[in-house]
């Protein structure tokens, strides 16, 4: 008889219980999704017989321990979004048996072994990392041999000099980089401590004069966009990089501990589909993030083509599942699994961002929160239970109508806010539109419609698209935006204990996803009772 065991999405903490060593009968372990944040136990090299191992999403340190490798029927290694670092240990190449290792955003380096499982890694499984080797991608160890050190006695005296020199000459580095840094620039007559952040030992640190030079002193031609909470230029460093510097609007001074403590809090939310943060810069009267830039501009801009936009922008059915897919998985982190909630409160397309292969980033999604904190000033902090739940801010056609109540921000707000920009993403119309007036809104307009006019309904080029497929692939269309448009319709219901969440909704979609890559021969049922079988054809 097969045993498994999985406690995986509840909240448990503390260190992972040396008592797994004793499962030597248990096929599959899975404590993926809590809070234990100790070193993975090295006695769990006893689990002889486990074919399956997820530790992902905790806050696991440490290395992985070489006793891993003693586990020789292990098939599936999932250590993902943890804390664990070092170099990878040489003894897993005798995994044999192991097909899927996930080694992704942690804090590993050096070389990964060569072996034919380690080199069939792919960018995802080892990305968010500091690994360097000869894979694709990956920087140049650039090792060095010492063939002067001959034995341990000599490398103690080697290693005692240098330390000794590098302690000297940081100090005196140190201290005339502050003397040059006060001389030429007044306004950071401020504690170093406050001069910039240091989000993580692997981020660099950015001051206000490098922000400056990076935006040619907040350029107007380098403004990419602007918001309530600020503006955002386009920023090239000096490595020739280029990021985005959203710069904040902050109404109080002297915040720089809370806006410190918020950006530790956010750097700590690790998703493919979640914006991070990559540093940031911190002043009494001036605070900035920096963030990857992404090519393909934002959701709005390719919903809303400028004159200067090709054709080739228009976006396909495909992309809009996959933008609405990559969304949901985002949000669905941010409610269920972030290491403290999150509730985005502003979702809209200019916060959605498209990176060069079309994946689709949730931007802005702790900017509420990290402002609200800032001005609150001095707030008792707790890194596990906090949420933004106090929190009341969002545009205009986005907000869940329960908020003109004054009722506090929820995830449910975010589901309403999501299913506004499912019904935009297919109709191409914004909440905000002048038709939408005398108590008609886009969801109200879809739902009067879609049944019998749904060609008047969805976008035009949507619409081009689809005249243009064969009969089996328009079948199949037909399904998927029918589908959109009643998860959109679900999501922005009136009462907030009817919309479903987000997890369910990232379900429903990763469904309609695969359903949209199988043959003509597939069917799709959702989890509120949309079947192809009965939607083809009726609604057109």
């Amino acid at each position: 008889m097969a045993i498994y065991f999985n406690l995986s999405d509840n909240l448990l903490g503390g260190a992972l219980p040396m008592e797994l060593s004793k499962m030597d009968k248990v096929r599959s372990i899975d404590l993926s999704s809590n809070n234990f944040s100790s070193n993975i136990p090295s006695s769990m090299g006893s689990c002889e017989v486990v074919e399956l191992v997820n530790l992902s999403h905790n806050h696991l340190q440490g290395p992985i321990p070489g006793s891993l490798g003693n586990l020789l029927s292990l098939q599936s290694l999932d250590l993902s979004f943890n804390f664990l670092s070092g170099e990878i240990p040489a003894s897993l190449q005798k995994c044999t048996s192991l097909r899927l290792l996930d080694l992704s955003f942690n804090n590993f380096s050096g070389p990964l072994p060569e072996n034919s499982l380690f080199n069939s890694l792919t960018p995802k499984l080892i990305e968010g990392n500091h690994f360097c080797g000869s894979e694709i991608g990956l920087p140049s160890c650039q090792t060095k041999k010492r063939s002067m050190i001959h034995s341990q006695k000599s490398l103690i005296l080697f290693v005692s000099i240098v330390s000794m020199s590098s302690f000297l000459l940081t100090i005196i580095c140190v201290i005339g980089y502050k003397n040059l840094r006060h001389a030429m620039f007044r306004r950071d007559d401020v504690d170093s401590s406050n001069f910039s952040l240091d989000l993580s030992t692997s981020y660099p640190r950015i001051t206000y004069r490098e922000i400056v030079e990076a935006t040619a002193g907040f350029e107007q031609s380098r403004l990419i966009g602007s918001g309530s909470f600020g503006q955002v230029y386009r920023g090239v460093l000096s490595d020739d990089s280029v990021v985005a510097i959203k710069v904040l609007q902050l109404q109080s001074s002297n915040s720089a501990k809370s806006f410190n403590r918020e950006c530790q809090v956010l750097k700590r939310i690790r998703h493919r589909n979640l914006m991070r943060i990559i540093t940031a810069c911190s002043l009494p009267d001036f605070k900035a993030l920096v963030l990857p830039f992404m090519v393909n501009g934002s959701l709005e801009s390719h919903l809303y083509l400028q004159a200067q936009q090709s054709a080739s922008s228009k976006l396909s059915l495909i992309e809009r599942v996959n933008i609405c897919s990559d969304i949901a998985e985002g949000l669905a982190y941010l409610h269920h699994h972030s290491p403290v909630q999150i509730i985005h409160c502003d979702l809209k397309p200019s916060n959605i961002l498209l990176n060069d292969d079309m994946t689709a980033l949730v931007s802005d999604f702790g900017i509420a929160r990290l402002v609200m904190k800032v001005a609150e000033g001095n707030i008792q902090y707790d890194t596990t239970t906090n949420s933004t739940a106090n929190l009341l801010c969002g545009s205009i056609g986005y907000v869940a109508p329960e908020y003109g109540y004054r009722r506090g921000a929820s995830t449910k707000g975010d589901v309403y806010s999501f299913g506004i920009l499912v019904l935009e993403i297919v109709t191409r119309k914004r909440p905000t539109d002048d038709m939408f007036i005398e108590g008609l809104s886009l969801q109200r307009w879809v739902k009067n419609h879609y049944h019998d006019q749904l060609e008047n309904v969805i976008d035009y080029f949507l619409m081009q698209d689809l005249q243009d497929q064969s009969p089996d692939v328009r079948d199949m269309w037909e399904v998927a935006i029918v589908e959109l448009l009643e998860l959109g319709l679900i999501c922005t219901q009136e009462t907030p204990s009817t919309r479903p969440s987000m997890l369910d909704v990232a379900d429903d979609l990763d469904r309609l996803k695969h359903y949209l890559g199988c043959d003509k021969t597939a069917t799709f049922t959702s989890s509120h009772g949309i079947s192809s079988s009965t939607i083809t054809g009726d609604y057109w």
